[in-house]
């Protein structure tokens, strides 16, 4: 047992206690404006890759890390040239929730990814609903089957899914699912340790057909240097951004120096 684990037990828990009213929820995403096409933003363009910015107010590894307004915060990354926000929407841990994601997506013209544990169908049309213009899909607590279902829900609402992998059953998962875009997550969410070299030897082992984001544990211009030449098309990047005096001038920073390697 370790953190995914017990939150994704938790969170399919309290769906069978509180079912999402998915026709409800249907009604809404069917009336929301078209989403925005996140899997063309995190292809590499202009000679380098794109940053997906993150707005994380907490994490179970960092604890409080800071609390900007989300509105503000997407603004800024949108003019520092961030290809997509991502905005975590968890509230136990991460200290998020969907009005988060609701603010950012009005606040700036951005694709918008949902970060959060979704196992069931429901929570993707729940996104939607909130504004997502993509969702997080974490293979490893998702069976095939579950994995999926997730993936045709999604495609059906036009959002793109990010399949965040961290194994090579997770990627092995994901390449069977047919996931588009691919994620490589350099933190293990069981132990909440960040083991980069060994993200880098999976991020290599993802087919080139696929589009890679490289995700957690950037903080400098080198790294996301090494995630491209690794395969990454784009990093995801939180816990550094929030944590800067100047968000934007850190998205700037990071994309400066980096040059996409072609294969």
């Amino acid at each position: 047992m370790g953190f995914l684990t017990d939150v994704v037990a938790q969170v399919r828990r309290d769906l069978e206690r509180s079912p999402l009213d998915e026709r409800a929820l249907l009604a809404r995403a069917l009336a929301t404006p078209p989403p925005r096409d996140f899997t063309a933003a995190v292809r590499s363009g202009r000679g380098r890759p794109a940053i997906v910015a993150e707005i994380k107010r907490a994490s179970p590894s960092a604890g409080a890390i800071a609390d900007a307004d989300p509105g503000t915060l997407a603004r800024a990354y949108q003019d520092a040239d961030a290809a997509a926000v991502s905005v975590l929407t968890e509230p136990r841990h991460f200290a998020g929730s969907v009005v988060d994601l609701r603010e950012a997506r009005l606040a700036c013209g951005l694709p918008i990814l949902r970060k959060d544990f979704l196992v069931h169908p429901a929570q993707v049309i729940e996104s939607r609903a909130a504004g997502a213009d993509a969702v997080l899909l974490i293979a490893a607590c998702l069976s095939a089957p579950e994995l999926e279902a997730l993936l045709g829900t999604a495609a059906d609402l036009g959002l793109g899914a990010l399949v965040e992998t961290h194994s090579d059953g997770d990627l092995e998962r994901a390449l069977a699912a047919d996931a588009p875009i691919v994620g490589v997550n350099a933190r293990d969410l069981e132990t909440l340790e960040i083991d980069e070299e060994r993200a880098l030897a999976l991020a290599r082992r993802v087919p080139a057909g696929r589009t890679l984001v490289f995700e957690s544990g950037i903080s400098r211009r080198e790294q996301v240097e090494r995630a491209v030449e690794a395969g990454a098309s784009a990093v995801l990047v939180g816990e550094a951004l929030m944590r800067a005096p100047d968000p934007a001038a850190k998205v700037r920073e990071l994309l400066g120096a980096a040059v996409v390697v072609e294969p």
